[in-house]
């Protein structure tokens, strides 16, 4: 059974989905998670794009041991320097380069005739390849691409060294069956073909990413490139894990397989929800809340018989574990660690401690604590940035016939601030006080509540999105069984990223 190499782009192409942004400490522990995945490659970004991108990729390529680290550069030699630069400490780099190929593309975006594209990008994969081994090159808007003119340039960068050559459809533009001929064709008519990998890279604008890239799979590509979610630009990109699960559940079909440990999906799915503040939507495939919940009376009665009338794959297949532990304010912290192990979370001493104290505080306002309540706790505090403020203590008062006030206090640089402020409800009165402290206003772009699990002592989550005045944006995540304590706790949150994001262009 052949395997398919997984690409994983959910720090370059899902990151540039508008609200998706991650800061670099982010970007690092999407990477590790990536890594426990055990994709075989992360593409850790556009280095050129700036120094911030080139300082991520350059960090993701010095951090990651067992997966190749791969940068986006365009046909040009600064890119592909830029890129070098970056890649140099990898284990395993490797420069993607790209340059469109569409008639459409060449006219308007490039404005070149399709002979000086072809000489452009055999002469940019030679380039790359003097400077690196592994070399990618994607035909940009390939499913758009005239079929003579894609074998002619897929053929020229064979010969010029690359390794890898990605035929994506890049505005999601093509259909199964009309993406496996492209595939096919490509196979078919373009010498050496067999040497190299054939990766796919498609979007979701009409909502076949995925089912184009399993319809290329059958046609004889070996890579295929995904996002965790699905997140991307426009409508996103084929979701990784629904690609992978489908190649896992169907393989009488599709006849290979992939390296991903499917124990790793969910929290992978879960810590880029985190970390973007873009929620899964409860229906979505494979991830969703919904995905293995069965509320028809004779799909129980079946489930309940056997699983296998109604489920095609199990929740532990992708790391869902059921809870066989029940954990008060009375465990122990060696029960909490078995706990978090069992669902597939490795904390180190110092993380250990501190989430066992945030459990014991949880523990003392919940009756019970429940997997999605420990899975929320450790994700809110997987990233390891300075606070450049902290919460010492707010007041709030509001009321259906009063002005809602809040008193807020904050530590920086070891002082206490105080100020007080009205608002329109006491999570705008606590955020203006917040303001007041510091000095400086923000612009709330979006401001998200969900609860973490039901009842009435269940955590609030909230997810608040910042604009400062430089146009810089910030996500913070808040958690607590007081929503207005969550919502100050995800301002903060927010407020010490953008100090955070600050600090590393200064250096």
């Amino acid at each position: 059974m052949k395997t398919i190499k997984i690409f994983d782009t959910t720090l370059r192409d899902g990151e540039q989905s508008p609200g998706c942004s991650m800061n670099l400490q982010e970007k690092i522990e999407v990477a590790r998670q990536l890594e426990k995945l055990n994709v075989d490659v992360i593409e850790a970004g556009f280095a050129i794009a700036s120094p911030g991108d080139f300082l991520s990729v350059q960090t993701v390529a010095q951090t990651i041991r067992n997966a190749k680290v791969a940068s986006l550069s365009r046909a040009l030699t600064k890119d592909i320097d830029r890129s070098y630069e970056a890649l140099k400490d990898a284990v395993a780099p490797r420069i993607h380069t790209f340059i469109a190929t569409s008639p459409i593309h060449m006219k308007y975006k490039l404005k070149m005739e399709p002979d000086d594209v072809l000489a452009q990008a055999i002469e940019m994969v030679t380039y790359a390849k003097s400077l690196c081994s592994d070399v990618e090159f994607s035909a940009e808007d390939a499913s758009r691409t005239e079929s003579e003119f894609l074998y002619r340039v897929i053929d020229g960068v064979i010969k010029a060294g690359a390794t890898c050559v990605n035929i994506p459809d890049t505005v999601g533009y093509s259909t199964p069956d009309e993406y496996y001929n492209i595939i096919s064709g490509v196979m078919s008519h373009v010498a050496g073909i067999e040497k190299v990998d054939v990766s796919v890279h498609c979007h979701n604008d009409l909502g076949l990413g995925v089912a184009n890239s399993l319809a290329a799979i059958r046609a004889g590509a070996t890579q295929v490139e995904c996002t965790v979610n699905g997140i991307g630009e426009r409508a996103g990109n084929a979701a990784l894990e629904e690609v992978v699960m489908a190649v896992r559940t169907r393989h009488d079909i599709y006849e290979c397989k992939t390296n991903v440990d499917t124990t790793q999906i969910y929290n992978s799915s879960r810590l880029v929800s985190t970390i973007t503040g873009v929620s899964v939507q409860p229906n979505k495939a494979v991830v969703g809340k919904n995905a293995f919940a069965h509320e028809a009376g004779i799909h129980q009665h079946g489930v309940l018989a056997n699983k296998e009338t109604y489920e095609i794959m199990t929740p532990e297949s992708i790391g869902l574990a059921e809870n066989t532990i029940v954990l008060g304010k009375h465990s122990g912290k060696h029960g909490f660690a078995q706990r978090l192990n069992t669902l597939g979370y490795e904390l180190d001493d110092k993380h250990l401690k501190r989430a066992f104290s945030q459990f014991i505080e949880l523990a003392d306002r919940k009756k019970e604590v429940t997997d999605m309540d420990l899975r929320a706790l450790v994700e809110t505090d997987s990233i390891d940035i300075p606070n450049e403020y902290e919460i010492d203590q707010f007041v709030i008062t509001s009321g259906n016939k009063m002005t809602a006030s809040a008193e807020m206090t904050l530590v920086h640089g070891g002082k206490q601030i105080k100020e007080t402020s009205s608002g329109d409800g006491p999570v705008d009165a606590a955020f203006n006080a917040i303001e007041r402290c510091i000095g400086t206003s923000f612009k709330l772009d979006d401001y998200i509540v969900r609860s973490v699990t039901s009842g009435k002592d269940a955590q609030g989550e909230v997810v608040v999105k910042l604009t400062t005045a430089n146009n810089k944006k910030a996500t913070g995540r808040g958690l607590s069984t007081d929503i207005v304590e969550a919502s100050v706790r995800a301002y903060i949150d927010a407020i010490n990223k953008y100090y955070y994001e600050l600090k590393l262009e200064d250096r």
